[in-house]
C-alpha cells in the first residue's frame, strides 16, 4: 500500500539521532525518498540500515551546517538528481551552554546562531527555488517553549529560536502566493541528548520518546496541509495551534 508520502523528496537535518532520526524514519516508511544529513556518518549509515529494513529509501549527506558552502552545493546536488524538493525539516539544532549573558563566550554564541539560525536562512536559500518546483512545498522547522517562555541562563538558546520562529514566519508571508506552506513545530520534553544536557537531574523514562513527535510533523508536510505561517506545539500527544 503507497504511504502518505509516495514519491515525495523529503530532506531532512539533524537526521542522525532523536526527533529527527525519528522523522526521517517516519517520512521513510510513508514512502518518502529522505536525503539525511548530518555530522556523524556512523549514525548516518545506521539510520540507512533502519531505513531499508523498513523498505524505505535514503540519500545520506554528512555535513556540518556550520559550513555555508555545503549547503550551497546539496542545493545542487538536489536540483541535479531530482530537480525539485519536496518537504524541508529544518530539525537541526544545539543547546550552547547555560549561563549567564554576560559569561557567554563569544564562540559559544556564534555556534548556537549559526546552527539554529543561520543554516536554516541558507537552506531557505538554497532550497526555495527547488520548493517552488514542487506541486506541494513544504517546510516545518523545529523551534522551542524557550522562545517565549523566557528563562535565566537560556539566553543563546532562546533567543536563536525566537529568531527562528521570525525567520520562518517571513518565509511564509514571502510564500504566501505560492504552493509552498511553512510553519514550525515545538515538540516539548522529549527524551533526547539535547533534553539531558540541559535537564541533567531529570527521569528520561518520564519522558516520551522521539518516536512520539515524529509522527506529528506527518500532518505537517502533507500535500493536503493548507495552513501556512503557524507555530505548533506537541502537547500530550496533539498537535496545538499556539495562540
Amino acid at each position: 500500500m503507497p504511504g502518505q508520502l509516495n514519491g515525495r523528496i523529503a530532506l531532512v537535518t539533524g537526521a542522525s539521532r532523536g526527533i529527527g532520526r525519528a522523522i526521517a524514519l517516519a517520512m521513510a516508511r510513508e514512502g518518502a525518498q529522505v536525503v539525511a544529513v548530518a555530522r556523524t556518518v556512523g549514525a548516518l549509515e545506521e539510520l540507512d540500515d533502519d531505513i531499508k529494513s523498513a523498505g524505505g529509501s535514503a540519500s545520506l549527506v554528512p555535513m556540518d551546517l556550520r559550513k555555508p558552502e555545503g549547503i550551497d552545493q546539496l542545493g545542487s546536488i538536489v536540483f541535479e538528481r531530482w530537480k525539485r524538493l519536496d518537504i524541508l525539516v529544518g530539525n537541526a539544532g544545539v543547546l550552547g551552554r547555560l549561563s549567564p549573558l554576560g559569561h557567554i563566550e563569544p564562540k559559544t554564541w556564534d555556534e548556537v546562531m549559526a546552527v539554529n539560525v543561520t543554516a536554516n536562512w541558507r537552506l531557505i536559500r538554497s532550497f526555495d527555488p527547488l520548493l517552488r518546483q514542487s506541486e506541494a512545498g513544504r517546510a516545518v522547522f523545529v523551534t522551542s517553549g524557550a522562545a517565549r517562555t523566557i528563562h535565566a541562563y537560556w539566553g543563546p538558546y532562546a533567543v536563536s529560536k525566537a529568531a527562528l520562529e521570525a525567520l520562518a514566519k517571513t518565509y511564509a508571508a514571502e510564500t504566501a502566493t505560492t504552493a509552498i506552506k511553512v510553519n514550525l513545530l515545538n515538540p516539548g520534553p522529549i527524551r533526547t541528548r539535547m533534553r539531558a544536557q540541559a535537564m541533567p537531574g531529570e527521569d528520561p523514562d518520564s519522558l516520551p520518546p522521539p518516536e512520539a513527535v515524529a509522527e506529528a510533523f506527518l500532518p505537517l508536510v502533507l500535500p493536503s496541509r493548507k495552513e501556512s505561517g503557524l507555530i505548533y506545539d506537541f502537547d500530550q500527544g496533539q498537535l496545538k495551534q499556539r495562540g
